[in-house]
C-alpha cells in the first residue's frame, strides 16, 4: 500500500464520529494484517464475531461493507484494495462460445471445410439490437438521472446501489421491444463456415473470431472456440506427425523376398522385402506421414512386417516343407544360435 494513501486514510477516519472512526480502525486492522486477512478469507464474519464462535473480541463489523459505506465505493478503498467495478453502462463485449467437433482421421490428415449450426444470442432482427420498439426513444433513467446508480444516506453514512429501475444502465426504454423484451439480443442458429487446416489432432482448438454471442449495448462479440476430436483409423496410428502401420507379409514372402503394396495416405505404396526378413521388422517411407500443422514438412510413414505363420497345410505343402526342414539338416539360424549360447550360461 502507498504511505500517502494510508496517510489519507486515518485523516478521513478521524474525521468521522468516534462510533465510525472506531470500525474504520477494526477494518482496516484486518485489512491490512494478512493473518486476519486470511481468517476473513477462510472464514468470513465468524472469524471475528464472538457470538459465532469466531476469534474476534466484540461484534463483528465487515470491513468491506464498513468502506463502502463511509467512502461510498471507488476513489481510496479501490486504490487500496482494487474494488473497482465495470461500468454496467457500458457496451459489454459477449460471451465466448465452444463448440465440440468430431472430425475422420483423413480429414485432420489432409484439412477440410466444415459447416456447423450454432445456437447463440444474436442482435434481435425486430430491433436491429436496440431493445426499443420502432419509433420509441431511449430516455435518462429519472431515477437515478442517468448515473446508473442510487444513493441511500444513513446518518453520515452514504450507500451508492446498482439503480433499481435501469439496473445500471442510466437510461431506459420507451417501449421495450417486445420480441427481445427490451434486451436487444434473441436466441438464434447460425450457420458458419469453419476451415480445417491439415494436421490437426484431438484436442487442436480453432478460434472463430466474432461469431460467440453478440454483445450487449453494442459492445463486441464474443468468439467461437471449436475443439476437435479425432476419431481412430482402422489402419493408422498417429504419433505425432509420423504414422505407423502393420503389413501382413507371407512366410514365403518373407524367406525369398518380395515387393509388395503397402497403404499411405496418398493411397497405395510399394516398399521392398528383402530375402529373410525377420517378424517386427520396420521400413520407413519418408514424408508419407502427417502435415505439420504449423506447416514445418510432414511426418513419416512407418511400416511394421509382421510374418504370418501358416496354419492349415495340405498334404503337398506338409511333404514341401517336411523336405525343406530336411535339407537343412539341423543347421540353426544365427538368431537362435546365439540364443541358445546365451541360455547356456543359465544351466551350467
Amino acid at each position: 500500500m502507498k504511505s500517502s494513501a494510508l496517510n489519507g486514510l486515518r485523516k478521513r477516519m478521524k474525521s468521522r464520529r468516534p462510533t465510525a472512526s472506531k470500525e474504520l480502525g477494526e477494518a482496516y486492522e484486518i485489512l491490512s494484517d494478512p493473518e486476519k486477512r486470511a481468517l476473513y478469507d477462510q472464514h468470513g464474519h465468524a472469524a471475528f464475531d464472538r457470538r459465532a464462535g469466531g476469534f474476534g473480541a466484540g461484534p463483528f463489523h465487515d470491513p468491506f461493507e464498513i468502506f463502502r459505506e463511509v467512502f461510498g465505493g471507488g476513489g481510496i478503498f479501490d486504490d487500496l484494495f482494487g474494488g473497482g467495478r465495470a461500468d454496467p453502462s457500458q457496451p459489454q463485449r459477449g460471451n465466448d462460445l465452444r463448440y465440440d467437433m468430431e472430425i475422420s482421421f483423413e480429414e485432420a490428415a489432409h484439412g477440410c471445410e466444415k459447416e456447423i449450426s450454432v445456437t447463440k444470442l444474436a442482435p434481435c432482427d425486430t430491433c436491429q439490437g436496440s431493445g426499443a420498439e420502432a419509433g420509441s426513444r431511449i430516455r435518462t433513467c429519472p431515477m437515478c438521472a442517468g448515473r446508473g446508480q442510487v444513493v441511500n444516506s444513513r446518518g453520515i453514512f452514504s450507500i451508492a446501489q446498482t439503480c433499481p429501475q435501469c439496473q445500471g444502465a442510466g437510461r431506459v426504454l420507451e417501449k421495450p421491444c417486445k420480441a427481445c423484451h427490451g434486451q436487444g439480443r434473441r436466441e438464434r442458429a447460425s450457420k458458419i463456415k469453419l476451415r480445417i487446416p491439415a494436421g490437426v489432432d484431438t484436442g487442436s482448438r480453432l478460434r472463430s473470431a466474432g461469431n460467440g454471442e453478440a454483445g450487449f449495448r453494442g459492445g463486441p462479440p464474443g468468439d467461437l472456440y471449436v475443439v476437435l476430436h479425432v476419431q481412430a483409423h482402422a489402419i493408422f496410428q498417429r504419433d505425432g506427425d509420423d504414422l505407423l502401420c502393420e503389413v501382413p507379409v507371407s512366410f514365403v514372402q518373407a524367406v525369398l523376398g518380395a515387393e509388395i503394396e503397402v497403404p499411405s495416405l496418398d493411397g497405395a505404396a510399394m516398399i521392398k522385402i528383402p530375402p529373410g526378413t525377420q517378424p517386427g521388422t520396420m521400413f520407413r517411407l519418408k514424408s508419407k506421414g502427417i502435415k505439420n500443422v504449423q506447416g514445418y514438412g510432414r511426418g513419416d510413414l512407418h511400416v511394421r512386417v509382421n510374418v504370418e505363420v501358416p496354419t492349415r497345410l495340405s498334404p503337398a505343402q506338409r511333404a514341401k516343407l517336411q523336405e525343406f526342414a530336411d535339407l537343412c539338416n539341423g543347421q540353426e539360424s544365427p538368431m537362435s544360435q546365439g540364443f541358445f549360447e546365451k541360455a547356456k550360461k543359465l544351466f551350467q
